[in-house]
């Protein structure tokens, strides 16, 4: 996790948010045990009542479970659960914007995916993009 906080967003808000972004890069997968409140404090030098909170907001989401005594666990299928939630979102709410963008520039989306192609596969082959 990254140990840098933004003023934008509770800290809590952005602890949650990096753990689901572990979920959904495979870093935490089904039935792995989170970072104990107690070491992610530690490292990160808050206050455990604050990763207590951000680890409570993904129980109530249902995408972890608290196991008495041993710590947090990601539940069963919540990788499958955020893919579907995030791509609901940005198609939701960023796709549109997107959209919108690409015919305001008149882009062509057939370059566009080539384009977008050539990118991958140059950072792919970890070369540099220009």
């Amino acid at each position: 996790m990254d140990p840098k906080w933004n003023e934008d967003q509770p800290i809590y808000r952005q602890l949650r948010d990096r753990v689901v972004a572990m979920i959904l890069e495979g870093v935490l997968a089904d039935g792995d045990a989170l970072p104990s409140v107690r070491n992610v404090a530690a490292e990160y030098r808050l206050n455990p009542l604050t990763v207590l909170k951000g680890y409570q907001e993904l129980v109530d989401e249902k995408l972890v479970e608290k196991k008495r005594g041993r710590g947090m666990f990601v539940n069963e299928g919540a990788r499958t659960r955020l893919l579907k939630a995030e791509r609901r979102r940005f198609l939701e709410k960023e796709w549109p914007q997107v959209v919108a963008t690409i015919e305001r520039l008149r882009l062509n989306t057939a370059d566009l995916l080539k384009d977008a192609e050539s990118v991958k596969s140059t950072t792919d082959s970890g070369g540099e993009n220009d």
